[in-house]
């Protein structure tokens, strides 16, 4: 699932290959997208992106004598499971464009265009940012961390979310907004902290070590940076993905622009990790002990190193499984399936329980069967090793 820093490598994307392209006519939506159609139609405009968290903001603004005369248009995207922006010709258009954005001619036509292979992507023309997500952990790092008197998670460590543990907290966006599945391995990984620790015994620590008020800004960064705790890596950590520069998490795999983060990562899907499903049924890579809150019956299972290479499985961890689709993949895990001579046998077995048959004459008490005892019928497959002789060394 793309996160924070996917988001602002997909604003750069945009601020840079639409930096000097005009834009003219309507906004054109697939016909199988459920999202709202976008209410603009423009002779020229430009397009500029801006990202906050896990949101993304595109802006349509006309240009001067542009007709019909009207105001600019704000959209806020958020990229679901696979959503991403890419530029192609106008008569070569990606698979799942979902959203479009043709350029004026004369010029030969290109389309800004969202693609969304699984369709959980969203967009709001509103142009609001969706309310109760915190500060950016990027772009605000100010209001997230820095500033006590402002600080969105210590003030706030009252709240139930922090009763859970601190993997299933990192997920909550009204206090980490950007934060999701990998960075949230990446951030405890660095601190050896166990994902199943309780989120308010870990954060309660912090308070101890805040920087003092009478610091201005500049010291505060600079100490923070010499010795970072977990939100100071909330920080940290999504800005080296973003200055590793492509796109990030990649959907795909095999693909050259996702080399140098797959290099990044330290724990996600690594080898040598071990890994739990949370109570929401995502995954969380880590090393050594899970924690005192780790799901009871939950068994930690270790990767096999088998390079660097993020699975499919991996990249589906994203996608909230309900209970029983977990119990049931532990449940295989534990008993794989049987042969199809051991399910045979079996049905054969329920069957022979179910429809009671009347007593026969036979082997009983160690007594010899009787001659007139009715054997079930030979499978062909033995009477034709029996006619071969039954003398095959195998």
């Amino acid at each position: 699932m793309p996160e924070g820093p996917e988001l602002h490598l997909a604003s750069h994307f945009v601020n840079e290959t639409c930096k000097g392209l005009v834009f003219g006519g309507c906004v054109e939506k697939s016909s199988v997208s459920r999202n709202p159609e976008v209410p603009f139609e423009s002779s020229a405009y430009h397009i500029s992106a801006l990202a906050r968290g896990k949101e993304l903001r595109l802006t349509l603004s006309p240009l001067p004598g542009a007709q019909p005369p009207q105001e600019a248009l704000s959209l806020v995207f958020r990229f679901g499971m696979s959503g991403s922006f890419q530029l192609a010709p106008a008569d070569a258009l990606p698979p799942h464009a979902h959203l479009r954005f043709y350029t004026a001619p004369p010029a030969p036509r290109l389309a800004l265009c969202f693609v969304d292979i699984r369709r959980f992507g969203h967009w709001d023309p509103g142009g609001e940012w969706q309310p109760g997500r915190g500060p950016c952990v990027l772009l605000e790092y100010e209001r997230f961390s820095l500033c006590p008197c402002r600080d969105n998670v210590l003030r706030n460590l009252s709240d139930k979310a922090f009763d859970r543990p601190i993997c299933e907290a990192l997920l909550d966006q009204r206090f980490f907004n950007g934060i999701g599945n990998y960075l949230r391995a990446e951030i405890l990984y660095r601190l050896k902290i166990p994902p199943f620790e309780k989120a308010r015994t870990v954060l309660e620590a912090l308070q101890q070590y805040r920087p003092s008020p009478e610091l201005t800004l500049s010291q505060k960064i600079k100490a923070k940076l010499q010795n970072p705790d977990l939100l100071e890596l909330c920080h940290l950590v999504p800005k080296e993905v973003v200055e590793l520069g492509g796109k990030g998490y990649g959907p795909e795999r095999g693909e050259e622009d996702f080399a140098a983060f797959r290099a990044w990562l330290r724990c996600y899907g690594m080898p040598g990790m071990s890994s739990l499903r949370d109570r929401h049924g995502r995954t969380i890579w880590f090393q050594g002990d899970p924690g005192p809150l780790a799901p009871k019956g939950g068994r930690s299972r270790k990767r096999k190193p088998q390079g660097t290479q993020l699975e499919a499985e991996d990249r589906k961890d994203d996608l909230p499984l309900s209970s029983k689709s977990i119990s049931r993949t532990r449940r295989s895990r534990k008993h794989p399936p049987k042969t199809i001579a051991q399910q045979s046998e079996g049905t054969s077995l329920q069957q022979n329980q179910e429809t009671p048959t009347p007593p026969k004459k036979g082997k009983r008490g160690g007594q010899p069967a009787t001659t007139g005892r009715r054997r079930p019928p030979k499978s062909k497959a033995k009477t034709q090793s029996r006619e071969a002789g039954g003398t095959s060394a195998s």
